[in-house]
């Protein structure tokens, strides 16, 4: 079986609509692919209806990218199979994404001041109806020649976090994330916990203290984290008996990653789907969960 659990569309900011990255990741020949929109269930609706024309083969799994923060280290949990409707975790992303187009503006704002001819409304039609993020920015940067890529942007000369255009948002601490996705039936798997470049290495000690709070997993082979990182995280999982995962964190066009560049052992992807209790994976016509 081939698994990549971590891709998103233009719910949120890739480039792929909901039934485009179904349609391409069964024509990547992926068995199982999870949409994971930063902080909204928008797409849902569009990738399970999409899915019932693709032939048996392919089985979709549900989930979010949230927002986190600690100790002032922007983070992202990865929520898969959650129940949607749970009150509590819809309000805290919802508060989420309603803070992300002040947060946007300002950026945009930031980025005037330092002399850059952006616009709020280049930045909207980028988004579309998707929930306005940093790669949405950056991909404006890439339009008007300030910067040659996406991954180019993400400095603390532009919008890293620290950097000179950037601006705080709303986000969650992962305590509280970890506690919200286990009450909505859901299991949590930190997202490329090792990111030096994009300042998001998480110290080993507050993974050990989310994995005493309830966290299943970290995300282990992903495009950045080189073979020694790998290595590292995965001795680390090990001895704090954590699952280890891998995927693309597919964006469509937005990034040079590929559906199913990295993926998840089927023990694993059968161990969140057991451990799952708020949704099920949604299978293509005539196919099965996996369960």
């Amino acid at each position: 079986m081939r698994i990549d659990l971590h891709a998103h569309s233009t719910a949120s900011d890739g480039t792929d609509s909901p039934a485009e990255l179904v349609r391409n990741a069964a024509a990547a020949g992926l068995d199982v692919v999870a949409l994971t929109d930063h902080d909204t269930v928008g797409g849902y609706a569009e990738a399970i209806a999409a899915l019932q024309g693709i032939p048996a083969g392919l089985t979709l799994v549900t989930g979010a990218e949230l927002s986190c923060r600690l100790d002032g280290i922007g983070l992202h949990m990865l929520a898969y199979l959650f129940d949607p409707d749970e009150p509590e975790l819809a309000r805290e992303r919802e508060l989420v994404r309603d803070d992300r187009v002040p947060r946007a503006r300002a950026m945009v704002a930031k980025l005037r001041e330092l002399g850059v001819d952006i616009t709020w409304e280049h930045v909207a039609r980028i988004a579309g109806d998707g929930s306005v993020g940093r790669p949405h920015i950056a991909t404006a940067l890439v339009e008007l020649g300030v910067v040659r890529s996406v991954s180019d942007a993400f400095t603390p000369a532009w919008l890293a976090d620290g950097g000179r255009a950037y601006a705080e948002k709303h986000e969650l601490d992962p305590f509280d994330a970890i506690r919200l996705v286990k009450a909505a039936g859901g299991v949590t798997v930190f997202a490329h916990p090792a990111a030096v470049k994009r300042g998001r290495c998480v110290p080993e000690a507050a993974l050990g203290a989310l994995a005493a709070a309830g966290l299943d997993g970290i995300e282990v082979d992903h495009m950045d984290h080189d073979t020694d990182t790998r290595a590292r995280l995965r001795g680390l999982a090990g001895d704090l008996g954590l699952l280890t995962t891998g995927s693309s964190d597919y964006h469509g066009s937005r990034k040079t990653c590929r559906l199913g560049e990295h993926t998840t052992d089927p023990e694993i992807y059968g161990e969140i789907t057991r451990r799952a209790t708020g949704a099920f994976p949604v299978p293509g016509a005539g196919g099965s969960t996996g369960r």
